[in-house]
């Protein structure tokens, strides 16, 4: 078969789908990867892996109705040219326009991933409650043909049924994306203790509580160190580098910007802290799992999924630095339960979180 992955945020590719495709490809199928980065940039990265890659020029996060009907039209053209088999698609825009333009093409075999509600459904006012309904009628029409539907938690697949976007025999569930157990190995306690927060740089992932909570514990223990990795963004909640530098100049916290690899930062901490307020299923917190680290994140939609409270980690309100800086506090005082949390939390991603068992869900639904 010819498959086609569409994804809109290019780094998932590597990040998120690398280990999909090449079990596609050891299966003995052709796999073309459409983002909306330039072919310059991408095709040397994924052509190594026996990838080719695609380009459809696509904002992101924009909302300009005539760049995305031409992004629309380009994508049609695409599709059309390349004749896939089974078509996966994720993000928000890809799975509207891959679900619209598969519709338009007579593709019937597309199978979205729901990987957590955005921004707009975090919205609030007049303009955040147009955008979620012309959303909703979007996901309405690009999902009605699909089979299947993934989703990683309860609460989205809940969210698309009872607003009748998805109808409950069509959703499957994933344990997140998975994590690679083999490239993310058990790493020993670092000294000195650190905490580690890896995001992109918006207010949903709440970014600025846990450098307010970073701020409260090096008062109380300038030793401790608090790191922070990650891009900014365009997201509409993304931060700018004046709210965050003053947390940089106070020695609150250490920002090492971007990274490609990040388990060499996972190595430096013991807890990671994700105070995000929804998600699909945070990558970042399966990576930090699989390396053995206690885990701090909210009692959010998506992120409660991957804590055991009180085994492996520890779940706080959202927007709630108070808390954050409590648990991380206790984790500090307590180094022994911090040591056993971790090691929970390695065996929890064992159990549940292997990308070859995520992956086999998702071939199997795909009939691949």
């Amino acid at each position: 078969m010819k498959i086609a992955i569409l994804v809109c945020y290019n780094p998932t590719l590597i990040n998120f789908r690398l280990d999909m495709m090449l079990k596609m490809i050891c299966l003995g199928h052709q796999v073309v990867a459409i983002g909306n980065e330039s072919d310059s940039k991408w095709s040397g990265k994924l052509r190594p892996y026996g990838i080719e890659y695609r380009f459809v020029k696509m904002q992101r996060n924009g909302l300009n109705p005539v760049w995305d009907f031409f992004s629309f039209v380009q994508l049609v053209k695409l599709l059309k040219k390349e004749k896939p088999d089974r078509v996966f698609t994720s993000q928000a825009k890809m799975v509207l326009y891959g679900g619209l333009a598969t519709y338009c093409l007579g593709i019937r075999e597309v199978y979205p991933l729901i990987a957590g509600l955005g921004s707009v459904f975090l919205s609030s006012g007049l303009r955040g409650g147009i955008l979620k309904k012309v959303l909703m009628c979007g996901y309405r029409l690009s999902l009605r043909r699909s089979p299947s539907v993934f989703f990683q938690n309860q609460d989205d697949a809940s969210f698309f049924v009872d607003n009748k976007i998805v109808p409950s025999d069509k959703i499957v569930f994933l344990n997140g994306s998975g994590v690679n157990l083999e490239s993310f190995v058990q790493q020993p306690f670092p000294k000195p203790f650190g905490f580690l927060c890896v995001c992109r740089l918006i207010r949903d992932k709440g970014v600025l509580e846990y450098l307010s909570a970073c701020r409260t514990v090096k008062k109380q223990y300038p030793e401790v160190r608090c790191l922070l990795v990650g891009p900014f963004d365009s997201n509409p909640s993304a931060l700018k580098p004046y709210e965050i530098q003053p947390y940089i100049d106070d020695g609150s916290v250490e920002y090492f910007g971007e990274q490609a690899d990040v388990r060499p930062y996972l190595a430096q901490c013991n807890v990671f802290v994700l105070p995000s307020y929804r998600e699909g299923t945070p990558k970042s917190v399966l990576e930090a799992m699989a390396c053995g680290k206690a885990v701090v994140t909210t009692d959010a939609p998506g992120c409660r999924e991957t804590v055991i409270e009180g085994k492996n980690g520890f779940l706080v309100p959202v927007k709630d630095d108070k808390a954050i800086a409590e648990r991380m506090l206790f984790l500090f005082q307590k180094p022994d339960v911090c040591e056993q949390m971790g090691n929970a939390s390695r065996q929890i991603a064992e159990q549940r979180f292997d990308v070859r068992l995520v992956n086999r869900v998702i071939l199997q639904t795909m009939r691949i």
